[in-house]
């Protein structure tokens, strides 16, 4: 692949403009706001001016709903040799597409499973997709150069090609993706009117549920627009536990023996589906789980403190897993939690003590 045209300069057409111009793609970029693709061009995603002639691949970054019209339009016109999408959803625009009567065999689905919070070109990086997932959806009308192109750009953006049926793909995200942003909006939504005392007890549980909450309305509107069906049907699934779960915890306040032990055998239930369904979430590098040993490391708010701590894991050879913060309700000070493999976990611990860190125990 020489040359791109990115249709759609938000977080993921940036993001994959970025990834591309590093590795020496000579990308266009196209936005129906045109400051928006200015701003892509200004950061090193490529340039804003129209290409000569067709390029190699457009890859069309727009919302589940606009997919089929901008892809169509960008056919028409001969934009490419070969076409992509990337948006969330891939059954409802391949469907619109066939019934607009295109030739699909130059179009290939796809959907890099990775993003952020925030949107934009402003929130975009070369990196975003590095060791994430990128499902791509052929058909038997697809042409082998379009999937080898399709290829190329998950190679150049360093991510992993997963291959998958339009429709099968639709449930998995509904499932990993679409449904749980629902729950986290609605836990996130009890906090609005919260009193303040309660809200500022507010720990990292709470801040790793709700996240994704602070995405986007107007996005996710789009995303759950073009995928309803399959997010529904979880969500009575979960409406189903929560009925259970709350008739569990009224049996819990039961002045009879009988009813307590039913509800406490209904509250273990839940609790343990929940950990056998936690340990299938992929690991680092989508491997299999691992379990870590937790460092925990008391810090001041301050520049450079954790990358002294950084620092000081290697100098003892410590290879850190991953790594949470939480920070005190308050006060200028956090607890760095380091991820490691239960092994090295003492001699992280000495190291660090050795050179004046606070071990929390």
């Amino acid at each position: 692949m020489r040359t791109a045209l990115v249709i759609g300069t938000g977080l993921i057409g940036t993001s994959a403009a970025l990834a591309l111009s590093q590795r020496g793609v000579v990308v266009h970029l196209s936005d129906h706001d045109p400051e928006q693709a200015r701003t892509a061009a200004a950061l090193g995603a490529g340039t804003d001016e129209a290409p000569e002639g067709p390029v190699d691949l457009a890859i069309i970054a727009a919302p589940p709903a606009h997919v089929a019209g901008v892809l169509g339009d960008a056919m028409r016109r001969g934009a490419a040799r070969g076409y992509l999408d990337v948006a969330s959803v891939k059954g409802g625009p391949r469907r619109e597409l066939e019934a607009l009567g295109l030739d699909l065999s130059s179009y290939i689905g796809s959907h890099p499973m990775s993003g952020r919070e925030k949107s934009g070109p402003l929130a975009a990086t070369g990196d975003l997709f590095e060791g994430r997932p990128w499902v791509l959806t052929p058909t038997r009308d697809t042409d082998t150069e379009v999937l080898n192109l399709a290829l190329e750009l998950v190679s150049h953006c360093r991510a992993v090609p997963v291959v998958m049926d339009a429709d099968a793909h639709d449930r998995a995200v509904a499932l990993v993706s679409h449904m749980p942003h629902l729950v986290s909006s609605m836990v996130a939504a009890r906090l609005q009117n919260a009193e303040e005392a309660a809200v500022r007890l507010c720990g990292q549980g709470i801040r790793d549920v709700t996240r994704i909450a602070a995405s986007d309305p107007g996005m996710w509107i789009d995303i759950l627009s073009a995928n309803p069906g399959p997010v529904a049907d979880l969500l009575s699934d979960v409406a189903a536990d929560l009925d259970e779960t709350v008739e569990a915890l009224r049996s819990l306040q039961s002045s009879d023996d009988a009813k307590r032990l039913e509800g406490t055998a209904g509250i273990e239930d839940v609790l343990r589906r929940g950990n056998a369904g936690q340990v299938r979430v992929p690991g680092k590098h989508g491997s299999a789980p691992r379990t870590y040993e937790v460092v925990a490391v008391l810090i001041d708010d301050q520049p450079g403190q954790l990358a002294r701590i950084f620092a000081d894991a290697g100098r003892a050879g410590v290879n850190v897993e991953d790594v949470r913060i939480e920070h005190a309700t308050g006060q200028q000070a956090g607890l760095v939690q380091l991820m490691v493999e239960p092994q090295t976990a003492p001699v992280l611990t000495a190291a660090l003590r050795e050179r004046g860190w606070a071990i929390r125990q």
